[in-house]
């Protein structure tokens, strides 16, 4: 039995268990485990690879931009309302299980898209697939499944993602064609899973991004329906940075007196 116990663990794929039995077992031996208490042990062992392995594999596949986490968020920079919504939506994903959305404007540079990856990886964690797309990824991914007859197919695909990442809507400025299948993606979505929309326009602006206005009025309606909205204003981080290495280099530069 023993020799075989291996191969049996191997074939119920339990990679932990193959890993952990014999040291667990001399753990058993030296501090007088009963049975349950070492068949427990083993399956937190379990449980916690499959966690790591699907986060791992889930995190990849998501494609969010490196670096982007609630880890690297200064969350004090921003407005104090924001914050408290953003609390929210980490610490309850209810919503991207009920297809809430959430939509965050404001001006390039702000921390839009790095609290969009975060909230994304944050969701992954607490077990919800999720995938990031640029908006100008995700229309060139539509329109070219539409020219081969398959976008049905293309945003059904896309449904294996309970959350999908729009990153910068507001850069979606083509032909006529292309922002039709972000319209008719959106639609799609609606009440049947959760986006997070990055936008540096206000909604008074989005008839840049639609054909016309009752595209850009439907294409709204459906996005705000059942959606926690984040305006986020304020001077751009990278101008910020850029001011403070400035200082940083005249402060040194000056002579002492």
């Amino acid at each position: 039995m023993d020799e075989s116990l291996p191969i049996m663990l191997r074939q119920l794929r339990l990679p932990a268990f193959t890993d952990h039995h014999q040291r667990a077992a001399q753990q058993a031996t030296e501090k007088a485990w009963d049975y349950a208490h070492y068949l427990g042990y083993l399956c937190e062992q379990e449980i916690a690879r499959r966690y790591e392995s699907r986060v791992h594999t889930w995190s990849r596949e998501a494609k969010l931009p490196a670096g982007k986490s609630f880890a690297t968020l200064d969350m004090s920079a921003l407005p104090a309302p924001v914050q408290k919504k953003v609390i929210a939506l980490r610490e309850d994903t209810q919503w991207a299980k009920q297809n809430e959305n959430v939509l965050l404007i404001g001006p390039s540079g702000v921390g839009k898209s790095h609290l969009a990856a975060a909230l994304t990886l944050n969701l992954i964690e607490q077990g919800v697939r999720a995938r990031w797309m640029s908006a100008t990824a995700l229309v060139q991914h539509l329109q070219q499944a539409k020219k081969s007859l398959e976008l049905m197919g293309a945003m059904t695909r896309l449904d294996k993602y309970r959350v999908l990442v729009i990153d910068d809507i507001g850069y979606v400025r083509k032909s006529d064609s292309e922002t039709q299948v972000l319209f008719e993606f959106i639609a799609h979505r609606y009440e049947s899973g959760s986006l997070i929309v990055t936008s540096n326009q206000p909604f008074s602006q989005w008839d840049q991004v639609f054909p016309d206005a009752l595209m850009t009025v439907a294409a709204i309606d459906r996005i705000i329906h059942h959606a926690t909205i984040l305006e986020i204003n304020g001077q751009s981080y990278r101008k910020k940075n850029r001011k403070q290495k400035q200082d940083d280099e005249t402060e040194k530069s000056e002579p002492e007196a």
